[in-house]
């Protein structure tokens, strides 16, 4: 290769713990809980008020700090094993890939995402697909995969969330700092900073490279905040998902025609190139210009790059699918077109998506049509992508169509509490994280001892209320606040009560006011003496999106009715930090999207593992998770074609559960030990079930097995030009 990555020089360790430099710029200690108190035993405080970034704390941590930990002998034996770790993870001699398929080493998997969310100190991601995404790329890394990927460093990241006294959601963007965050940049073999550059209509822009290192796999950041580029140009890598069609397809044209370049210019030579939703499918031309540039025709450089393209669709709802006008297009492809041998008719042929107000150049349409391996992310899905992008393959019934499914998983070691991690360590075997795919680990967790689980489950509902009253006190000493948005922000929750979480993004399909159809019969179930429930909501909406701004403010002014008596509480500002003590935290998760329209989800997954029970709508994962026995369903496993019907029923199967099922059963008579036996019972089960089931490293595998290897063997068959179109 002839670049590499230049870790700065900025901090005065001590020498004998300077490793710790090293660990702050590799995001393995994110999902490596005891790798985080290395930082966290220098100085407790310091920790917290740095939002668990290391790159500051160990620019900001007093030097009597870091001599002290020096001359803690407890300290250093922990360091040293720590140490030891990390650098065996990084230089193993063998992984689960090294020894499965060892001719395979040098085959490079390739992964594009318009966001990446790893942790929220680098807040590039503004979701799940982004969570998804960091979640892919960890496992990768634990797996040992060939696995390179690419996306934005975002300079403004996505928005910081405040609700106002009324409700409503306000959003402040802030300038990130390189120097404060784990990103290294690419410089050449001369030490300059590594750029490339992209067309766009008049004009080239520039982009200089980053690297952030996930455990063992590379994620390069393209970045247009350089000098080079006009004010605008400059703003293009400043923010997620604008509203602004011109900037969001020049987004995505520096995604995918850039992101191949900065690979290309790296010397990497990808065989698959996995698109994680249709916003890098402009990767698709660049690669057919490569090679038509070396003198294959369109039509063998295009069957070419299909047969080494994976697409993943992440959603069935048309507003999650960008599609762009055909003026739009004209503007920017026109100098595009004549170097791949086409005219405009022919072009736009390659996505044309007719629709009720005219044509449209879709994305997913571009990524589908030139994808050899196409997945949708569950079971559900799956048969609603089929429906949905039918028409791309014409001839072919619905069942016929070439997208198949693979659920969601997410990152255990990310998302699993350590006091859980470090229950299991004992009862499922020191080893069991390297085999979190396997059913037959997850069953000892029946093995674990009641009160040793309960007594964990409790320990994570004080610790989130602790942290809920923290986040309120901040806010309360920041002079800004009204005393009922302390109320509204958690303080008068009980960690002893039956506590509900609803966190998620608030898109008018996900139903986040399902729950208060009927405010007066919530109020009554809320507000039971001898079995009180609470609830917490958590989400964003996006900046420009008035429907989902108006659902944050109808939950907001329900949580601040004197009548809930502080049962209610909206948590602001959600993010990866925020959501693990919820998902951790409460004891029943809840998701009420109006089925089908939730492609998967993960939320209930991590929630799930930690032993909370999932109330969920069978959509998604849920509908493939669910066995009677781990959670309650909401509603029945068919589809309505009227939506108020669906409504109303999902809204009277919601109350009807919780007032007659899910309360009862927390608050039964316990036995002589004090504990839920039947509650715990089915934590057992849900952790047990869903563990394995929805885990990262079975997703990733099964990626692999299904997706990646027929083109990394050379295996993939060929597709008719006739069944493509």
């Amino acid at each position: 290769m002839n670049f590499r990555a230049q870790i700065p020089n900025s901090f005065s360790l001590p020498r004998r713990i300077h490793g710790l430099a090293n660990l702050a710029y590799n995001l393995w200690w994110t999902w490596n809980v005891d790798a985080q108190r290395l930082f966290s035993r220098i100085d407790p405080e310091l920790w917290e008020q740095t939002y668990h970034n290391p790159i500051k704390f160990l620019r900001q941590v007093p030097r009597p700090r870091l001599n002290a930990a020096t001359n803690n002998r407890y300290y250093l034996e922990f360091y040293d094993r720590m140490l030891r770790l990390f650098d065996q993870y990084m230089q193993p001699e063998q992984t689960w890939f090294s020894s499965a398929h060892p001719e395979l080493g040098d085959k490079l998997i390739a992964y594009f995402s318009m966001e990446f969310g790893l942790h929220e100190t680098l807040p590039i991601y503004a979701g799940g697909l982004g969570v998804l995404s960091g979640d892919h790329a960890k496992e990768a890394s634990d797996l040992g995969l060939p696995f390179v990927a690419a996306g934005f460093f975002y300079t403004e990241g996505y928005f910081t969330q405040y609700i106002s006294d009324d409700g409503w959601q306000e959003a402040e963007y802030n300038v990130q700092k390189f120097e404060d965050l784990p990103v290294t940049p690419v410089v050449d073999s001369d030490g300059m900073p590594m750029m490339i550059s992209v067309e766009l209509p008049g004009r080239e822009v520039k982009l200089r490279l980053w690297e952030v290192r996930v455990g063992r796999v590379p994620l390069y950041l393209l970045d247009a905040n350089l000098e080079q580029n006009s004010p605008q140009d400059r703003a293009l890598t400043a923010r997620l998902y604008s509203s602004d069609l011109d900037l969001r397809v020049s987004q995505e044209i520096l995604l995918g025609i850039g992101g191949v370049r900065a690979l290309r210019k790296m010397g990497y030579e990808p065989v698959v190139w996995h698109m994680n939703e249709g916003h890098s499918a402009f990767m698709v031309l660049e690669r057919i210009r490569e090679l038509m540039a070396d003198g294959m025709t369109f039509e063998v450089a295009a069957q070419t790059v299909r047969e080494g393209n994976v697409f993943t669709t992440h959603t069935p709802v048309p507003a999650g699918n960008d599609e762009f006008p055909l003026w739009l297009v004209e503007k920017y492809f026109s100098h595009i077109w004549p170097q791949l041998g086409l005219d405009r008719d022919k072009f736009i042929d390659l996505a044309r998506h007719t629709v009720s107000w005219g044509e449209m150049f879709s994305m997913p349409a571009l990524a589908l049509s030139f994808s050899a391996a196409r997945n949708a992310v569950s079971e559900l899905h799956g048969q609603e992508a089929r429906k949905m992008w039918a028409y791309l393959w014409p001839g072919r019934t619905e069942e016929e169509v070439p997208i198949t499914h693979i659920t969601n998983g997410v990152h255990v070691g990310t998302w699993l509490a350590r006091r859980l991690r470090h229950l299991f360590d004992r009862y499922l075997g020191a080893e069991w994280m390297e085999h979190a795919d396997d059913p037959d680990v997850w069953e000892l967790v029946n093995n674990i001892p009641d009160d040793q689980i309960w007594e964990v489950r409790l320990h994570l509902k004080r610790k989130l209320t602790v942290y809920m009253r923290e986040r309120a006190r901040q806010r309360w000493k920041s002079g800004s606040w009204h005393p009922i948005q302390a109320v509204a922000a958690g303080v008068l929750l009980n960690p002893y009560t039956l506590t509900i979480g609803f966190a998620r993004r608030f898109a008018p399909y996900k139903r986040a006011n399902l729950l208060l159809t009927d405010i007066d019969r919530l109020l009554k179930i809320l507000n039971n003496p001898e079995r009180p429930v609470q609830v917490i909501f958590a989400g964003k909406s996006h900046p420009d999106h008035e429907g989902g701004k108006m659902l944050i403010q109808e939950a907001y002014r329900a949580v601040k009715k004197p009548e809930s008596g502080g049962r209610l509480a909206f948590l602001e500002d959600y993010d990866m930090n925020l959501a693990r003590y919820l998902v951790q935290g409460v004891d029943v998760w809840l998701n009420t999207p109006r089925r089908p329209n939730e492609a998967s989800g993960t939320s209930g997954q991590k929630a799930g593992m930690n032993g909370v029970l999932n109330f969920s709508v069978l959509d998604g994962w849920w509908r493939e998770g669910y066995n009677g026995k781990n959670g309650w369903a909401i509603g029945e496993d068919l589809d309505y074609a009227d939506p108020e019907v669906q409504d109303m029923a999902d809204a009277k199967s919601l109350y009807d559960q919780l007032e007659n099922e899910i309360v009862p059963l927390f608050y039964q008579t316990r036995s002589s030990d004090g504990l839920p036996g039947e509650w715990i019972m089915r934590m057992k089960e849900s952790i047990r079930t869903i563990g394995p089931q929805f885990s990262m490293r079975r997703m990733v595998k099964e990626y692999l097995e299904r997706l990646y290897l027929p083109e990394m063997k050379g295996e993939r068959p060929e597709e008719s030009e006739s069944a493509r179109h």
